[in-house]
């Protein structure tokens, strides 16, 4: 049986994940394959376009789920990418309540929402139309991304706005939005995402959060982050030829 991505967070073990932003299919059937749970194919931080994001999507292996960060909160992104069949989306930058219930709406079929009917690869090319018409509301998983201090300071009112599944939090970002960038270790930044998870958790929200290798989530996997991404795509590809330049320059094969 095929679990969407709302579903495998009802669970009790972390969803592990890794970011996707080359447009080779060959990663991203490779990355996929090899057992993770999920993988965030971001369309924020990379130059990839619709349409090889929906060829990525096509190369997933079964059982991992495909997510996909969009670039803004943009509606014509949002609607195209939910078209290519992704089980979830991330929003990034998200701030206020306001902005949390035009993204819910966005992504949700009327009466719930406002997205726009089209037939498109998400609806098997009309093959599923129906099928995909009564069950997307409830399937699909919308994440978003917690990202700057005014999010933070707007927590409580942001986790009372219905119809969103999980919070992602961008630490990278924040520690710049505070003045620290990049100083994630610092005791103000980690105070405050520890703040946003104990919210979150209270409310049985999913959290989701990004270390560049398995070290850096370690501790997040340990105070029950669910949504855990570790690594990049291309830093694989860089840290391995480097090591093995490294082992053949100095003759420690």
């Amino acid at each position: 049986m095929k679990f969407t991505l709302k579903e495998k967070l009802q669970g009790d073990d972390p969803l592990i994940g890794t970011i996707l932003t080359l447009p080779s299919t060959e990663v991203a059937e490779i990355i996929s394959s090899l057992g993770y749970d999920w993988v965030f194919i971001d369309a924020e931080h990379s130059a990839l376009d619709v349409s090889q994001v929906g060829l990525l999507l096509q190369a997933i292996a079964p059982g991992c789920s495909g997510v996909v960060r969009v670039p803004a909160q943009d509606e014509v992104w949002i609607k195209k990418v939910l078209d290519l069949g992704v089980e979830g989306i991330i929003v990034p930058n998200v701030k206020t309540a306001a902005e949390v219930k035009n993204i819910v709406e966005m992504c949700h079929y009327p009466p719930a929402g406002t997205r726009s009917v089209g037939i498109a690869r998400a609806h098997t090319y009309g093959l599923t139309f129906g099928q995909y018409m009564k069950t997307a509301n409830d399937d699909l998983t919308v994440i978003i991304q917690l990202e700057h201090r005014e999010a933070f300071e707007n927590i409580d009112e942001i986790l009372k706005v219905p119809g969103f599944d999980a919070v992602f939090i961008g630490p990278y970002d924040y520690s710049a939005s505070v003045g620290k960038t990049g100083q994630l270790e610092d005791g103000e930044v980690q105070r405050e995402i520890a703040r946003i998870n104990g919210k979150c958790r209270r409310r049985k929200i999913p959290v989701g959060i990004f270390g560049m290798n398995a070290r850096a989530v370690k501790e997040y996997v340990l105070q029950g982050y669910m949504l855990i991404t570790a690594g990049i795509d291309f830093l694989f590809l860089k840290e391995t030829a480097e090591e093995t330049l490294r082992s053949l320059r100095s003759r420690t094969y």
